[in-house]
């Protein structure tokens, strides 16, 4: 038996070919290696629908589209430090459609860009550096 893997729909055709034929929901599980379960789901599937593909399930319908992401992506790498709300306003006005700061942020990440923010420190003059060196001089042992 197979562990959790879904069937592909060459595989889902011959199946439901193989039952059409006349063999046994049984015999072609044990063919295919499949339980038993599966194949009788499929074939009830197929019989109401008529169709033996998978439905595409998910969640919320995406705001953008790929090009959209890949605009997103492509305005925020020509001018690195625009935030994400001044690219949401530059979608907006490219075209005409409202997105939301945490959507830019996330299209961001999923094109490979991250927010970082540079370290604050204190620059370090001619006078600390040598205060350093005399103090690492002073205390090497």
């Amino acid at each position: 038996m197979s562990s959790r893997h879904h069937i592909d729909d060459f595989m889902r055709g011959r199946i439901i070919g193989k039952i059409e034929e006349g063999r046994k929901i049984t015999d072609v599980a044990r063919e295919f290696d499949i339980a038993h379960s599966v194949v009788s789901r499929l074939w009830k599937s197929f019989k109401t629908t008529g169709m033996c593909s998978r439905r595409h399930r998910g969640g919320r319908v995406r705001s953008t589209t790929p090009a959209e992401d890949r605009y997103i992506v492509l305005s925020a790498k020509r001018n690195r430090r625009t935030t994400a709300q001044q690219v949401a306003n530059q979608f907006l006005a490219a075209s005409r459609k409202q997105i939301s700061r945490k959507t830019v942020a996330r299209r961001l990440r999923e094109g490979g860009l991250y927010a970082r923010r540079p370290v604050v420190c204190v620059p370090l003059t001619r006078q600390h550096r040598t205060a350093h060196l005399q103090w690492c001089r002073e205390h090497h042992n």
